[in-house]
């Protein structure tokens, strides 16, 4: 399955058939889309495509998993809009209810021509609303799924620069790794030096202090400080995350909750290894690790 970004915009226009008895315009559809942590709809619709509301909402939530969705759809003028001809039944029915408001409302002025006219391409037979109808619903499908494609591509640009990120993170825990036995060993023979000189003062003070027991004592504080300063679980969980977010990458689908979470994860993994950091270099690898994870995050928050 494929990446899809929460990131996408598509229109699309559905037109009446030309040798159709109804009057129906055009319908155009636009939907956008921006990241959120839920599936979020909602709908800008003239008067006339109200009734479609809840034919749009399965539409998307059928299509899209998470994201914050706007559509918004627009009714085209027809061939003969411009001038609407109203039937005598309608003209009808408009004279009887002005003619009963004026009954209870003496001081309500007439209708206009323009007023009629209105009232008349609103209120025409059931026929234009079902034809709108079936149009905003094929532009909306059109719109809908020229969205997925997008989304789809984004996805996958997505998808390359975290594959990328992925590559440097494990490069720079490649060379994390070596450090640390080369920072204990140094250090461990600086414990050595130290106690050695302290072995000396000792001797020359006349305190009775074996030479086995202080190079004893140099080895078992190296040896603590071996321990305080091992990175290698944080190394291997690191990888096993990264390994995780690789897998999930290449099969795709609704996986950006997951990624939300492993990249937490991966930035817990960096901190503890710069806070156990012992020399200059292991620093500077953490440091680059967490630019790269935090990059990392800005991309996933558009993944769905």
């Amino acid at each position: 399955m494929p990446v899809y970004s929460m990131t996408g915009f598509a229109s699309a226009s559905a037109a009446p058939v030309t040798d159709s008895d109804t009057t129906a315009p055009g319908v155009t559809v636009e939907v956008r889309t921006v990241n959120s942590r839920f599936l979020d709809i909602a709908f800008r619709l003239p008067d006339e495509l109200r009734q479609a509301e809840p034919a749009l909402r399965e539409l998307l939530t059928g299509a899209l998993r998470r994201g914050k969705v706007e559509l918004r759809a627009a009714v085209g003028r027809a061939a003969d809009d411009a001038l609407p001809q109203p039937t005598p039944e309608q003209l009808n029915r408009l004279s009887r209810l002005e003619s009963t408001v004026q009954g209870w409302l003496p001081k309500a002025p007439p209708l206009s021509v323009h007023e009629a006219l209105q009232w008349c391409r609103g209120g025409s037979a059931g026929a234009v609303p079902a034809a709108l109808d079936e149009l905003v619903h094929q532009a909306a499908k059109a719109a809908i799924d020229s969205l997925k494609q997008a989304r789809a591509r984004e996805g996958k640009r997505l998808a390359a620069m975290l594959l990328d990120r992925i590559g440097t993170l494990r490069t720079l825990a490649a060379q994390a790794e070596p450090l640390v036995p080369a920072v204990v060993q140094k250090q461990q023979q600086r414990f050595l030096e130290r106690w050695q000189e302290a072995l000396a003062s000792a001797g020359d003070s006349g305190n009775g202090v074996s030479a086995e027991a202080a190079r004893d004592r140099a080895l078992g504080e190296a040896a603590a400080f071996a321990i305080r300063i091992d990175v290698a679980e944080e190394l291997t969980r690191l990888s096993a995350h990264l390994d995780e977010i690789e897998r999930l990458l290449k099969a795709g689908g609704e996986l950006g909750k997951r990624l939300d979470f492993l990249i937490q994860e991966l930035h817990r993994e960096a901190n503890t290894l710069g806070s156990k950091s012992a020399a200059l270099e292991l620093t500077g690898i953490s440091v680059d690790m967490k630019v790269l994870i935090e990059q990392m995050r800005e991309q996933v928050q558009n993944i769905e």
